[in-house]
């Protein structure tokens, strides 16, 4: 009896440590389903070629992976479209000036649509991939890439013809040495038969020499590759770049849980500061069978040092600004005007500066239209780091380009013979993504000109002019034009609804209508917050945006949780359904339990322009923790937060941030989760961290005071690290070198949970449902 009595008093203690482990009717096990939780939400939208079908990807029956779907925009009838049917859609391409032919690439193979009858012509059937289609400049033929070189095919005649030969290595047999030209002019002189043969085989080379057919020319590219290649309209000059890859070493990540039983390394990349590719980029004139380098030693600016250098002179002794050589660029493929005329965008590889500059294909030469030069980096939407610089025509006289020049990426016209340049906005906000139309007449424009919190859809004239908003619902759109410009397929989301596929007239007033319903009804059940958008002040009087989540008066428990997102150039503060969901919805259960959440785009994150972008330059662990902790204080001033209860977690940039917390702030911080972290810079890749830090050899202060791994000394409160040991992004070494210092320095109160099948980005349910389980549990033991 006494016995049962104790199982009973157990069950009951354990249903009300059960219920206060979690008051919220979510479960950690459903929100980290993921899509089968939320539901499979539309993607990957395009439109028919004759505009009256959206396609798009799909799974509302949760199957093992999405499928092809196509709404009908009159009837708005859905249908998922059969093997055959997928067989016979048109991919992206390219249009014909007229926009009558398309062509386009699938599978590795080419293909031609008559937009007048939409009837599909194979061009190509090979086992080789074929790419890059485009007309020649008279659309007579189509222009392609196979391997290394370009091929002609004749629209009409349906012949091919190559273009280019390129190949790897020197031009005929390696050169002998003089004890071998000894040997072989010895053999000629005495033996008769051997120089017979070598007669009559000379003299058979030259006569199939004068019969075999014209044939491009043979470049030889010596210990180089091709790296990039285009043709000018006329098919006269091909402008290509080649590229030398050092030997550098590069970081194995075992993968020890495998389908064979056998441990695999994955070769991943090489660390900052490892040696960089270079480049070069050439010009063959096919009329006048000569090739030139395009040099770049007299661009405006090519020898100026960066600013941090001056950190490093020498005392006493005479400092330079400029160096000795040219600084190392690399100039992309040309953009040809319907006339032939190129323009190229250079960028030096230490990332301080971007040229637009035509180019002469006759000799080479280079003509500056502008420079931007930051002693930052470039970077923003459309111009540069996350993104390629954008140039376009608008005729043949006029290009369009992005720039951050003014502290926000903004639109530009510019005359190419002139060199007048106009900006056609500006304000302190950007524009995202640009299109022009098929007459060239109207920008279509993805903008968060009304809100960095919002982003919309605008028509700009071409020439300048006011921008002309079309959408108008708070939120988020993503925005797929029709071919025929008339209507707009729109992935539309608000801070606590999913994406969802709507169709719009391309016109200002007009009405969104719903086209699908992905969510779930297990999602549908529950109440989601709409997070509130607020700003708080930080130490340096910047106003910085974050995202609150409220308990609710009843259940507040006075402890409060900051989130901070990954990637460091990326927005979390918006009113769009986050790439971040599954954060999202574990911020609602960490709520429901009564805890306060801030979510914050601090200083690094994207949207808010240049100065927001840079703040971090040579430092990161400075503004951009500062945000973290005048957050905190922010929660304790104005929604009476417990200062000794607050926990912070993150991801990737998050968990970098998360641990400079814990370690430079243990004070502010009672307990983190650092999730995939970045714990030593010096070991990230070069394209992003150079870009911020420089190189540890050049700039070995930025990376000492930015690196946790140096401040772990600081650590008293409790952490939880979490990585994939197959994370090919920031490698699994990052955490085992960190353990490993913490276990030198004696802390006791950190724990590491390794995932043996898991990357970066975690891709099982159980994994993710692990991990958070883990970090819930630490803020439950450490802040109510």
């Amino acid at each position: 009896m006494k016995r049962l009595i104790s199982i009973t008093l157990m069950l009951l203690i354990y249903q009300v440590y059960a219920q206060v482990e979690n008051l919220s009717s979510l479960t950690i096990d459903r929100i980290m389903q993921g899509e089968d939780f939320v539901g499979y939400l539309p993607n990957n939208i395009r439109w028919s070629e004759d505009s009256k079908q959206i396609y798009f990807g799909w799974n509302p029956e949760a199957d093992t992976l999405r499928s092809t779907y196509r709404v009908d925009i009159s009837s708005k009838e859905i249908s998922k479209l059969s093997t055959d049917e997928l067989k016979s859609m048109t991919s992206r391409g390219i249009y014909s000036r007229n926009y009558e032919l398309k062509v386009y690439e699938r599978n590795g193979d080419l293909f031609l649509v008559d937009l007048n009858s939409f009837k599909v012509k194979q061009i190509t059937s090979t086992n080789a991939r074929e790419s890059s289609p485009q007309f020649s400049g008279d659309e007579k033929s189509i222009i392609y890439r196979m391997g290394d070189n370009l091929f002609s095919w004749n629209i009409s005649e349906g012949t091919t013809i190559q273009l280019t030969d390129f190949k790897k290595g020197k031009k005929g047999k390696p050169r002998a040495n003089e004890q071998d030209k000894w040997l072989e002019q010895d053999q000629l002189a005495y033996i008769e038969i051997l120089k017979e043969r070598k007669n009559t085989s000379d003299t058979r080379k030259y006569r199939n020499k004068l019969t075999s057919p014209d044939r491009p020319k043979t470049i030889y590219m010596g210990d180089k590759t091709l790296n990039g290649i285009s043709i000018s309209p006329d098919q006269r000059f091909v402008v290509y770049r080649l590229v030398k890859v050092p030997g550098d070493k590069r970081t194995n990540v075992p993968d020890y849980v495998t389908q064979s039983g056998y441990t695999d390394n994955r070769s991943a990349r090489p660390k900052v500061g490892s040696p960089r590719n270079t480049y070069e980029s050439w010009i063959w004139d096919i009329a006048a069978d000569s090739t030139y380098k395009i040099e770049t030693g007299d661009i405006e600016g090519i020898r100026d040092k960066p600013e941090f250098l001056k950190d490093y002179a020498k005392e006493g002794s005479e400092y330079s600004d400029q160096y000795d050589n040219p600084r190392e660029v690399q100039i992309g493929i040309p953009g040809f005007s319907d006339s032939g005329l190129a323009v190229v965008n250079i960028t030096s590889q230490d990332y301080k500066d971007r040229w637009i500059m035509t180019l002469d294909l006759e000799n080479g030469g280079l003509t500056l239209i502008d420079r931007q030069h930051d002693d930052a980096w470039i970077g923003g939407p459309g111009v540069g780091w996350f993104s390629q610089g954008v140039i376009g025509w608008l005729d043949d006289e006029n290009i369009w380009f992005k720039s951050e020049k003014t502290g926000f990426a903004h639109l530009y016209t510019a005359n190419v013979k002139t060199g007048k340049i106009k900006a056609l906005t500006k304000g302190d906000f950007e524009i995202l993504d640009v299109q022009l139309s098929r007459d060239k007449q109207t920008f279509f424009i993805t903008s968060n000109m009304v809100s960095p919190h919002e982003q919309h859809f605008y028509h700009l004239p071409a020439k300048g002019g006011k921008m002309t908003r079309i959408t108008s619902a708070k939120g988020g759109h993503r925005v797929t034009i029709s071919p025929d410009e008339k209507n707009l397929a729109i992935r539309y989301a608000y801070s606590n609804k999913p994406w969802e596929l709507y169709l719009m007239p391309n016109e200002t007033g007009a009405e969104m209508t719903q086209l699908t319903k992905s969510t779930t009804e297990d999602f549908q059940s529950y109440e989601w917050r709409d997070p509130e958008i607020i700003r708080f002040t930080a130490k340096d009087n910047v106003e910085v945006p974050a995202s609150l989540y409220r308990p609710s008066d009843e259940n507040n428990n006075g402890a409060a949780v900051i989130f901070v997102h990954g990637a460091g150039y990326l927005q979390n503060v918006h009113y769009w359904w986050p790439s971040y969901y599954r954060e999202y919805m574990f911020h609602n259960l960490l709520a429901d339990n009564g805890y306060t959440v801030l979510a914050i785009d601090f200083r690094a994150s994207a949207g808010y322009g240049r100065d927001w972008r840079t703040a971090i330059y040579r430092y990161m662990g400075g503004k951009d923790l500062d945000d973290q902790i005048d957050g905190a204080k922010y929660l304790v001033e104005n929604h009476s937060i417990d200062a000794e209860r607050i926990g912070i977690y993150g991801g990737s940039y998050g968990g970098f941030i998360t641990l400079m917390a814990m370690f430079k702030y243990p004070d502010t911080f009672r307990s983190g989760a650092a999730l995939r972290s970045v714990t030593d810079w010096a070991h990230y890749n070069h394209g992003y961290t150079a870009n911020i830090l420089n190189t540890p050899v050049e700039d070995s202060i930025a990376f000492a005071r930015s690196s946790p791994i140096y401040h772990a000394d600081g650590l008293k409160g409790n952490l939880l690290m979490l990585h994939g040991m197959v994370d090919t992004n920031v490698h699994f070494q990052d955490v085992v070198r960190l353990s490993q210092r913490l276990i030198e320095l004696k802390k006791e109160n950190w724990e590491l949970a390794v995932f043996p099948l898991e990357g970066h980005g975690f891709t099982e349910a159980s994994s993710w449902s692990d991990e958070y389980r883990r970090i819930f549990r630490l803020f439950q033991d450490t802040l109510r």
